[in-house]
């Protein structure tokens, strides 16, 4: 029997909370956890979800069993330590979505944490997205400053994540395979939480345990193709094949175990049965959407238009839910245009709005699952079927947002802006269409 709905957009926020709670690592973990060795087991990862991923560990392994290491995780996304439990585990802050000079020593201190192992110890990898950019360790030949213009570069040209990470496994000395090498003789358990289309553990925070099958020669086609310049030497390396990774039946990987513990997937049917239980249909369209965000809302919008106007191809009410990465491409202002703020989700949404063109009856909220859409405070935002409306009378243009990538500046007009903080968790984008 179908709930009485009072307010849509209270209804998308239950989806977009039940996808995040289905995300957390302490619920998630307890199956996948190996026993103790004889010997020492050091904790060593990057990611988002970092340090609830560490407090998880800490509560769920033996309190008699030895437990030391090193974590890096994003700046302020620290979760209050649960009351009575011990810290085992260090957990150090550093920048996303460009590196900056703590995740670099954090990245040195894993590689020497690992030193000197046997085959009587255990490395326990929590990983996560937003890795990459946590744990760097330029390649020979760069600096930080280099990285950290690659990543921008990369970030603003629409690469998708599996282009990025190629790039970014290939100019590193931690990741794509590089720390579970580092490892020696010691068994390593990973333990991620996917934030990529596809679950590709090779591409979640750029493999740093996992063999990688991408070569020097793709991320050399990937740099050019984006007209992205790297120093000569290191491009040399490239072209010379220096920096190649690890590849899969690398003896470095023999023994190693690699488990997925939360998926956007798992977080989409997490979604659609609250949805189910309130009464209304619900559909999962992919968990692997990608492409240019503000392209990707208006596809989504045809869907929804159809639905609410036809009944076709779905019948309404119901809900439409999604989830993957999509990317942004900047583009260029005219001289002394101020600079657009916003993310995927948001540029996603301008996307719908656009192609909705005020349908009555369709709500819409997309968020990312880790709370912080690009490298604002907003989550995403809400579409509904005054989105235009209200924003014109604000004198707010979405062209003129589209054209400058504004799109925290065109919600924050209309009091649009989604916000929950950090999640402590990340299973990338999130989007739910609610068609009454």
């Amino acid at each position: 029997m179908m709930m009485a709905m009072t307010d849509p957009q209270e209804f998308l926020v239950r989806l977009y909370e039940a996808a995040v709670q289905r995300a957390l690592p302490l619920a998630n973990m307890v199956a996948f956890l190996p026993q103790p060795p004889k010997g020492r087991t050091v904790v060593v990862g990057a990611g988002k979800a970092g340090a609830s991923m560490v407090h998880a560990l800490e509560a769920l392994w033996p309190q008699d069993a030895p437990l030391c290491g090193l974590v890096v995780t994003r700046y302020h996304h620290v979760p209050p330590r649960p009351e009575g439990l011990k810290e085992r585990v260090e957990i150090v802050e550093a920048a996303h979505p460009v590196p900056d000079a703590a995740g670099l020593n954090a990245a040195e201190r894993i590689l020497q944490l690992v030193q000197g192992l046997s085959v009587d110890d255990l490395v326990i990898c929590p990983i996560s997205g937003g890795g990459s950019s946590l744990m760097t360790l330029p390649a020979d030949g760069l600096t930080l400053a280099d990285k950290q213009r690659i990543n921008q570069q990369l970030l603003a040209s629409g690469a998708d994540i599996a282009e990025m990470n190629c790039v970014r496994k290939h100019l590193s000395r931690i990741k794509g395979g590089r720390l579970a090498a580092a490892c020696g003789a010691a068994k390593v358990v990973t333990l991620a939480i996917s934030d990529v289309p596809g679950d590709d553990l090779s591409v979640i925070a750029s493999g740093p345990t996992v063999a990688d099958a991408s070569t020097c020669a793709q991320a050399l086609a990937i740099l050019d193709r984006y007209r992205i310049d790297v120093p000569i030497k290191v491009r040399a390396s490239l072209v010379s094949g220096e920096l190649e990774t690890p590849k899969p039946g690398d003896a470095a990987f023999d023994g190693h175990v690699c488990h997925l513990i939360a998926t956007p997937q798992q977080s989409l049917q997490a979604a659609a049965q609250v949805a189910r239980d309130a009464g209304f249909a619900a559909h999962i369209l992919s968990d692997e959407i990608e492409g240019e965000s503000r392209e990707a809302g208006k596809v989504h919008a045809a869907l929804a238009r159809a639905v609410a106007l036809r009944g076709e191809p779905f019948a309404k009410p119901c809900v439409i839910l999604s989830g993957g990465e999509t990317t942004v491409t900047v583009r260029e202002r005219p001289a002394g245009t101020a600079k657009g703020r916003g993310g995927r989700a948001g540029e996603f949404c301008m996307g719908l709005a656009v192609a909705l063109k005020s349908e009555a009856n369709v709500w819409a909220l997309v968020a990312d699952t880790d709370g912080i859409d690009g490298v604002e405070d907003n989550a995403g935002a809400f579409v509904t079927p005054t989105t235009l409306q209200r924003a014109a009378e604000q004198g707010a243009r979405i062209a003129d947002h589209l054209d400058r990538n504004d799109a925290y500046g065109y919600f924050e007009s209309i009091g649009d802006l989604f916000f929950t903080g950090p999640t402590h968790t990340n299973v990338n984008d999130f989007r739910a269409i609610f068609v009454l």
